[in-house]
């Protein structure tokens, strides 16, 4: 899509060389709009679409570099649609630079007569622009991009470049130098992360992967079933002989779509090897219903106080809640309200937090249209936001309709939430975060606060270097092969042992994995923190463990692994899931050998509590800290981790509700 179109915006060949002759080539300039990506575009109004025609400026701003082609096989996709801009796209990074002499001052043409000062580039590599000064004549633009490559300056004959720059501070932010009010700044803060989570399906193969390379979050929440598909044919390219990635290829390249990322850790300095350890069998695990409002009363005191925080944690963890309570006890489990605080203690607490929430709304709200336009970092929030909110699942009746009061207070939390972290400020996924909360709460100041106790949480996965994503996926890879590690071996085989289709299951814990009520279960049971740290590491190997059978016995690729992973969406039964993640992490805690990586990113002590299935203690006679009979201590059908239910056994009167 064209955003933008000038004409009358030329190139002043001989300007400054020689004063008795300035010719000039007038041209029209663009700017398109495709996706995530924004191209700036100048051609002579009598050239063509052809790709083979596009040069830039050299370092030396006064000389003029030739694209030089790619060769025939690395081309033909652009020569199939000469007429349409998807041609130049492809072309955007794949421009190399040769130093080319002036002509006699004129356009220079091909033998066909096409001309040669045609150039594009993407805002992804721009630097800096350079206006010209105020009352010189018409008004010029000189645009720098990164490494220091300078285009000819672009003279503005009908009109000025005032609008241009309106224009593309709709895509990127803007600041004037410290040094010169004349040159304006790309900041990209942040601009890795927030990219619109646009359908990538039609997009052409190596547009896909370039996307990938600069914005792994944006091509992640994509659907992988199409876009592994395009990354696949891109390093085919076009030579039908070609029908085998070079081995590693693939690997060597997700390393650089997140940089620092190493997965493999036995080839890294200071990282433990970790041999095969014989784990011992998982054991069976049962779950319980979810709690009642019964339950919760009986373990409260008159003030309102939990008296046993430990003992209703395991309850909620063992079987969730019921949704009546979800309400009350997600205050407590995100850490809004304190486990040991009274109820008048809690409604101060409201008191004040709704005085400090509306405070911050306000100054959002006050801001006038004039104002907002000075802010760019405030305007892009926004405009991601309401991209966001207009993306909400309306599968839940809480946000259905365009003008749902849901979708309106879903927009002004995440705007409330920019001015409590402005510099964090909104990056795409957070409302998917935010949506199951404001559904539970049904509140805009509750729900604002138990989101900013989330982000908490969840906060580093949002930052512009990644360390949270890369650290997780390191630990997961740790974990898998110590679980498993011919499935490992095997993943690693086929380019997939970076496991990257485990991203989106870990930037927003599953949201997009499970169904709305579902993803409510499972959120609730991670929050209790038990039975171990990084819980929700252990749900992604009880997936990956219960897929494995099918991957290997019908030799999935890494093109099929990254499909069949996708399509799991939705498809997972989460009672089932968390039986299993839950007999992994008592399989590797009962081993008495456990590496000390692994112990590490669980939070538990190599090889010191080996629990006796029979009585509870370890081997030195101390009773654990987590018993399993407080699991049984009430007479409700259970879901075991092979799907069937059964009744556990009556207990006493005097232990079925006693906390412990």
């Amino acid at each position: 899509q064209v955003v933008y179109e000038q004409e009358g915006v030329c190139i002043h060949t001989s300007c400054g060389k020689n004063d008795d002759q300035d010719n000039l080539i007038s041209g029209v300039l663009r700017v398109i709009e495709k996706e995530n990506e924004v191209i700036v575009d100048w051609r002579p109004l009598d050239d063509t679409l052809d790709t083979s025609n596009i040069l830039c400026a050299g370092k030396d701003s006064s000389s003029v570099v030739e694209w030089t082609p790619a060769p025939k096989e690395k081309s033909s996709r652009g020569a199939d649609r000469p007429n349409s801009y998807e041609a130049e796209w492809d072309m955007v990074t794949t421009v190399s630079f040769k130093k080319k002499p002036h002509s006699n001052g004129g356009a220079t043409t091909h033998a066909n007569g096409e001309s040669k000062w045609s150039f594009l580039f993407s805002l992804t590599d721009l630097k800096s622009i350079k206006q010209n000064k105020e009352g010189m004549g018409w008004s010029y633009l000189v645009f720098c991009l990164k490494d220091d490559v300078k285009l000819p300056a672009l003279h503005f004959h009908h009109g000025d470049s005032k609008l241009l720059i309106k224009c593309l501070e709709n895509h990127v932010v803007l600041n004037e130098s410290p040094q010169d009010r004349r040159i304006l700044l790309v900041n990209s803060q942040n601009k890795s992360l927030s990219q619109s989570f646009e359908n990538l399906l039609d997009e052409p193969s190596y547009g896909l992967l370039q996307k990938w390379k600069k914005d792994p979050y944006t091509v992640t929440m994509g659907r992988f079933s199409k876009v592994t598909n395009y990354i696949f044919d891109s390093f085919r390219l076009s030579d039908p002989s070609t029908q085998r990635r070079p081995p590693s290829e693939m690997a060597d390249f997700l390393n650089d779509a997140i940089p620092g990322l190493k997965i493999n850790q036995q080839e890294e300095p200071g990282f433990e090897v970790i041999t095969r350890i014989d784990l011992g069998k998982q054991p069976e695990v049962s779950r319980r219903e979810p709690v009642s409002a019964e339950e919760w009363a009986k373990n409260m005191d008159s003030e309102g106080r939990i008296l046993n925080v430990d003992y209703i944690k395991q309850l909620i963890f063992k079987g969730g809640l019921c949704h009546t309570l979800r309400k009350e006890a997600w205050k407590f489990l995100l850490g809004y309200f304190p486990w040991n605080s009274t109820k008048e203690e809690r409604a101060n607490l409201q008191k004040r937090k709704t005085d400090e929430y509306f405070r911050m709304k306000l100054q959002w709200k006050s801001v006038s249209e004039e104002q907002e336009k000075r802010n760019s970092r405030l305007r892009d929030y926004r405009s991601l936001i309401e991209k966001d909110v207009n993306r909400t699942d309306r599968t839940n009746k809480f946000y259905e309709g365009e003008d749902n009061p849901g979708l309106i207070l879903l927009h002004d939390i995440l705007m409330t939430y920019c001015m409590y972290d402005f510099d964090l400020g909104y990056v795409q996924g957070m409302s998917d975060l935010l949506s199951p909360v404001l559904y539970v709460m049904e509140n805009e100041v509750d729900a604002f606060w138990c989101f900013v106790s989330y982000m908490e949480q969840m906060h580093q996965n949002f930052e512009e270097q990644m360390q949270g994503m890369k650290t997780q996926l390191i630990q997961l890879s740790t974990l898998l092969r110590l679980l498993d590690s011919g499935f490992c071996s095997y993943l690693e085989s086929q380019d997939s042992g970076y496991l990257y289709f485990c991203f989106r299951w870990l930037l927003i814990r599953f949201k997009r994995e499970f169904s709305f009520q579902d993803i409510l279960r499972l959120w609730e049971v991670m929050w209790t923190e038990l039975p171990c740290q990084n819980f929700h590491l252990l749900l992604c190997c009880a997936i990956l463990e219960s897929e494995k059978q099918q991957i290997m016995d019908k030799h999935y690729g890494f093109n099929e692994i990254l499909k069949h992973i996708n399509e799991l969406s939705m498809k997972i039964d989460v009672e089932y899931i968390l039986c299993k993640a839950e007999a992994i992490s008592m399989q590797m805690k009962n081993c008495k050998e456990l590496p000390q990586a692994v112990s590490e990113i669980l939070g538990i002590e190599s090889s010191s509590v080996t629990p006796d299935s029979d009585t509870g203690e370890d081997e030195s006679g101390a009773v654990l800290s987590c018993p399993t009979s407080l699991y049984q201590s009430i007479s409700t059908p259970v879901t075991a981790a092979n799907g069937t239910r059964e009744s556990t056994q009556q207990m006493s009167e005097t232990q079925s509700l006693t906390p412990a």
